[in-house]
């Protein structure tokens, strides 16, 4: 377990993928009954950006910087905003923003397998009664947590893409979670480095794949063979906040990622993509 978040805290993956899940977040709230949060590759929980390892990378600045410096911000990106801390010494990663807009009486699981993030996150969430936080393999919590009691949910499936079979087991874990927990909403982040790896995962999904399956990917520059160029999600059960047509006459997570596209840009063929692989 090489990966450590906290060097690729706030850039722009974080942004596209934080943008979407706030405004889902923001969905469930629309009912009183309670929702079940979980994430299965949770993290610190947070990040202080005055650390070593984000200011030995500085992604944040090409990330959540620009962001927090457009003029005229998405109208999209009010939740996502307004659970930030302010000034942003410290980004706060999916559990934070999560724990940020949840209700007293909403559900809170946070997963990690790695120990000292792990520990950092129990200790971020200790006096917090809504989260539980679990050392503990992600793909396992999908296996031992779903179906949630409450009936409502969103799952957040973000692992760390080390290993070789990590899409072959992802997609598993994703059809056998959906079968577990139908009507929860699921997003699943993959990074955009080669195209023909992240393009083969989705067109399996698109051939087997749970119903209602949307992806979206924002680039901010063409793709390469080294780096990563481009972030992703696959998202089932998408809520109307996302698929909803806005006043431009796009849905908003068109909309949304079409901005950030123009925002972050690194270089040519910055753009933003939406497809139905299963509707």
């Amino acid at each position: 377990m090489n990966y450590r978040h906290a060097y690729h805290a706030g850039n722009f993956a974080d942004v596209m993928k934080h943008a979407l899940f706030t405004l889902a977040i923001e969905h469930l709230k629309g009912k009183e009954k309670p929702f079940f949060v979980l994430d299965t590759h949770a993290g610190p929980g947070a990040t202080d950006l005055s650390g070593i390892e984000a200011q030995k990378t500085g992604e944040f600045h090409d990330g959540i910087a620009r962001v927090l410096a457009a003029p005229d911000p998405h109208p999209a990106l009010k939740p996502y905003l307004a659970a930030l801390p302010a000034p942003l010494s410290s980004y706060p990663g999916s559990p934070a923003l999560a724990a940020a807009l949840a209700r007293p009486h909403d559900r809170l699981a946070f997963c990690e397998r790695h120990p000292e993030d792990a520990a950092a996150l129990h200790a971020h969430f200790r006096r917090d009664a809504r989260v539980k936080c679990h050392e503990m393999d992600g793909y396992t919590a999908l296996k031992s947590m779903l179906p949630p009691s409450e009936r409502r949910g969103l799952i957040l499936i973000d692992p760390p893409y080390e290993q070789r079979d990590e899409y072959e087991r992802l997609a598993t874990a994703l059809g056998e979670a959906t079968r577990r927990f139908a009507t929860g909403t699921y997003f699943v982040w993959y990074p955009v480095k080669d195209p023909s790896v992240s393009g083969a995962f989705l067109e399996r999904l698109a051939q087997s794949g749970p119903p209602r399956t949307l992806a979206l990917e924002l680039h901010v520059r063409a793709a390469g063979l080294a780096r990563m160029t481009g972030s992703g999600l696959v998202i089932v059960n998408p809520p109307f906040a996302l698929t909803a047509e806005g006043p431009d006459g796009k849905t908003i997570a068109r909309s949304l990622l079409d901005w950030l596209a123009g925002t972050l840009a690194q270089g040519p063929g910055a753009r933003a993509r939406a497809e139905w692989l299963r509707p």
